[in-house]
């Protein structure tokens, strides 16, 4: 049946009147599936249980003000002054259990109450979360990603110095230090720091209280592995991890130890991985470290000369421009398969950008360096949490590959948010039941039911 033009279009005289109205409307329908599902993880009594020793005050209930800030951040708002926009919404405030919201003052003051110590409350919490994933997904190895990630701030932000920002090297910054749990995209802990130090900073310690927790949780029964860059190519580091059984696998600067340069300036035999890559293998005696590590040498082959081979000056000419790198690592893995297990370290950055672009871990919301750390610990929570939410509804299992980045299929928060979150609804009462009404609309009808029948599974 072929339709007609007149059915169509629509013709549009006049602007329509904007009214503001007391009816119950929510722009984030999806707000109820999140409220299911802190309500069956129990998040409220965890939330009191972590922090009820910190001495925290607020008229508001601190477990309250944690998801109303949580709720926030789900919804898209990047700062405390967004806040005054979700006052009106009956989801929002059903979610976080208040009759009337905070205002974004209110809220800064509670967050500058934070401490070093009271934000352990904070870590605890989230390291709470992210087990329970673990152990509920049965993973029977840990692949752990640690690197630094910068956070401009402003230049009369508590702490904040100018450190190694490539872009804004004039700006004052944070240099926060995180772990990520490649198996589930989560961040397993953070630490923020002044913005002036080295990478490896704290790292050791940092390690080993991610090594204790996860040891006194699950036990050597899970294996623990940890990719890291060349900041973290360190004695400490790599004694900690042989100490606790951890396998690891971490870049090689060139000019540590001054031995490894001449070694593969003098290497002639290269074996061929791939049309542009290659590699060799030794075992690289670090001197005055008391230590012999096997290290694996890659070089790739690129049409140009860039910064990362013309500092190495290693390659002839005549053979070509190459990049070179080289890792340490006590696995056995072959080259190949270790080539591939470390480039897998490139999937944390999606969820460093992630961090920053969704869950707002870049913003700073006070001059105050406890409340800026309260902030990218309740940042990094919401976004455990809304892994935690894909993981346990909709997102399906994919295959393993030697990169061992992500186990499953997880959505975008920007897409969480247009296909789940965002969605119009009017709560209504008809025969005395509150009811949420949603626009007819198929493929949304389709989602909901698939998550609400995981909630009853």
């Amino acid at each position: 049946m072929r339709l007609t033009v007149a059915g169509l279009r629509r013709v549009v005289k006049r602007d329509l009147e904007i009214q503001f109205t007391d009816e119950q409307l929510t722009s984030y329908a999806g707000l109820e599936l999140v409220r299911r599902y802190f309500e069956r993880i129990g998040l409220f009594e965890r939330i009191e249980l972590m922090m009820r020793a910190e001495g925290l005050c607020s008229d508001y209930g601190n477990s309250r003000v944690v998801v109303l800030l949580l709720a926030l951040l789900i919804v898209g708002g990047r700062r405390l002054e967004h806040l005054k926009y979700l006052v009106g919404d009956p989801l929002v405030a059903r979610l976080s259990r208040l009759k009337r919201l905070p205002s974004a003052r209110t809220v800064s003051n509670w967050l500058r109450q934070f401490t070093v110590r009271r934000l352990q409350s904070l870590r605890r919490l989230n390291e709470d979360v992210v087990c329970d994933q673990i152990a509920q997904l049965k993973l029977r190895r840990l692949t752990i990603d640690v690197d630094g990630t910068v956070v401009r701030t402003g230049p009369r932000t508590a702490w904040a110095m100018r450190g190694y920002n490539p872009h804004h090297p004039k700006d004052p910054s944070y240099y926060p230090l995180l772990a990520h749990l490649a198996q589930t995209g989560q961040i397993l802990r953070l630490r923020n720091r002044p913005g002036n130090v080295h990478d490896s900073k704290g790292a050791l310690r940092f390690l080993r209280e991610i090594i204790s927790g996860l040891r006194t949780r699950f036990g050597r029964g899970v294996a623990l592995e940890f990719r890291m860059d060349a900041a973290f190519f360190q004695r400490e580091i790599l004694r900690l991890l042989q100490r606790h059984g951890c396998t690891y696998a971490i870049k090689v600067p060139f000019w540590s130890r001054g031995t490894l340069k001449p070694i593969v300036a003098a290497q002639r035999v290269w074996t061929a991985l791939s049309e542009h890559v290659s590699a060799f293998e030794t075992q690289l005696p670090l001197v005055g470290w008391d230590m012999t590590v096997r290290v694996v040498v890659y070089r790739k082959r690129v049409g140009h000369p860039t910064r990362k081979n013309f500092q190495l000056d290693l390659f002839s000419p005549d053979d070509g421009t190459f990049e070179y790198s080289a890792i340490t690592t006590n696995t056995t893995l072959g080259t190949r398969a270790l080539w591939q297990f470390m480039a897998g370290r490139g999937a944390q950055e999606r969820t460093l950008a992630e961090l920053k672009g969704e869950f707002a871990v870049d913003v700073v919301p006070s001059q105050h360096y406890g409340a800026n750390s309260a902030w990218q610990q309740l940042s990094i929570l919401a976004h455990n949490l809304m892994q935690s939410f894909q993981l346990d509804t909709i997102a399906p299992p994919k295959p393993q590959s030697l990169k061992r980045t992500y186990s499953f299929v997880l959505r975008s928060m920007r897409t969480l948010r247009f296909l789940i979150i965002g969605r119009a609804a009017r709560l209504c009462r008809p025969d005395g039941r509150q009811v949420l009404r949603l626009p007819a609309n198929p493929p949304t009808k389709l989602l909901y039911d698939e998550i609400i029948h995981a909630f009853a599974a």
